[in-house]
């Protein structure tokens, strides 16, 4: 019954411990590809090939939903990956979705027409990749109207906090809200569009103001996740057992995931 759960380094973890609070007796099997992280600043092409071969590993897990914690993954291969590559037995959902449910009160499966929603300017903090597909505002025009999104590009959060550098990756976020707020100097929400970024909420939320609304992954994909479980529960796989696999380093990843977690995690190589 294990679910996947992948993404290009660490910032997934932070989807697999909400997933883990909120469902305990699911196990878990994350992969995380640290060895080609990050995918931010990558082609199309290649994050479509690598995520291929990191949800297939999953699947030989016995995993037969996996989540892409990954929103760089789910901008820019995901789409391509279902409507070309994925089994009919097999399902592989994004980050993107729950956010857009959340921001646009209204379930993925409500294909009505776009209409007017209370939030008219958002502000979306994503990598470089993220940003240029733009899949997040294509998915939000589907089902809301006159929202204006200003997208900030993130360079260096990433790779600061996967290097454990807390100093660097508050400055460089700090540096990046100044930036889109000389853009949009008053934004009514925030979407936090990295897995990576919810380490960083506070910073993100003090830079911002408080009247801005902080929209965070982790917690609204493991509600997410538990619902279309409940609908759903033929995709739990046939994998029993909790794992965290990498393809780079089992032991540097481990400590660097340690240190990110704030507790001692073990990976496998592979």
């Amino acid at each position: 019954m294990a679910v996947g759960v992948f993404d290009s380094g660490l910032g997934g973890l932070t989807v697999l411990d909400a997933l883990e609070k909120r469902l305990p007796q699911v196990p878990f099997v994350y992969l995380g590809d640290n060895a080609h992280a990050p995918y931010g600043v990558r082609t199309a092409d290649d994050i479509y090939r690598l995520t291929c071969a990191g949800v297939e590993r999953l699947w030989d897990a016995g995993c037969d939903l996996v989540i892409l914690a990954c929103n760089t993954a789910s901008a820019a291969a995901l789409k391509r990956m279902q409507e070309t590559w994925i089994p009919k037995d097999k399902r592989v959902l994004g980050v993107f979705v729950p956010l857009i449910e959340a921001l646009t009160e209204r379930q993925w499966g409500d294909n009505s027409p776009p209409r007017e929603v209370a939030v008219k300017t958002v502000a979306l903090f994503a990598t470089p990749a993220t940003v240029a597909s733009r899949a997040f505002q294509r998915e939000l025009a589907f089902r809301a109207v006159g929202v204006d999104v200003e997208a900030q590009p993130c360079g260096g959060v990433v790779d600061a906090i996967e290097a454990g550098d807390e100093i660097l990756a508050e400055a460089l976020v700090k540096s990046h809200v100044e930036a889109l707020l000389r853009r949009m100097p008053r934004p009514e929400a925030a979407i936090l569009g990295c897995t990576h970024y919810p380490l960083m909420e506070t910073v993100f939320q003090k830079a911002l103001g408080p009247d801005v609304k902080v929209y965070s992954q982790p917690r609204l994909v493991a509600s997410a996740t538990d619902d279309y479980l409940k609908r759903r529960p033929e995709f739990l796989g046939a994998g029993t057992a909790r794992d965290y696999l990498t393809t780079g380093d089992p032991d540097s990843v481990g400590a660097h995931a340690t240190q990110f977690m704030r507790r001692g995690i073990r990976f496998r190589a592979v």
